[in-house]
């Protein structure tokens, strides 16, 4: 088992997370804010981008693979190196969604 230093970019925040744990449990424990949603690597509300270093994330089944190595999505994602992440970015499929409901209004609340 080893432990690597998880660095949030532009925060000043670290943790040390073990290669057995997800970067988002250990953020939990440590009281380190991390937005999260369903816990299972679909809705990628834990989204980051990875600025250097390496993850295991097979069960993250809301990223492509080419998007698995540019991303992590926090709640399935184990270390496996030191990394440096930049939370709250999101892959570009899901930001061309974002970009296409905005401009269709999809995202918008429903008129009574």
């Amino acid at each position: 088992m080893s432990t690597y230093t998880v660095e949030f970019v532009g925060t000043g925040e670290t943790v040390q997370v073990e290669d057995t744990e997800t970067i988002l449990s250990r953020c939990l424990d440590e009281g380190i804010a991390q937005e999260y949603s369903c816990r299972v690597g679909m809705c990628l509300a834990c989204s980051a981008e990875i600025i250097e270093g390496e993850v295991t994330q097979p069960a993250a089944r809301g990223l492509t693979e080419q998007e698995m190595e540019n991303y992590a999505l926090t709640c399935m994602a184990r270390p496996q190196s030191d990394l440096k992440l930049d939370r709250g970015k999101y892959p570009p499929s899901i930001e061309s969604e974002i970009e296409a409901d905005a401009s269709t209004g999809d995202g918008a609340a429903a008129d009574d």
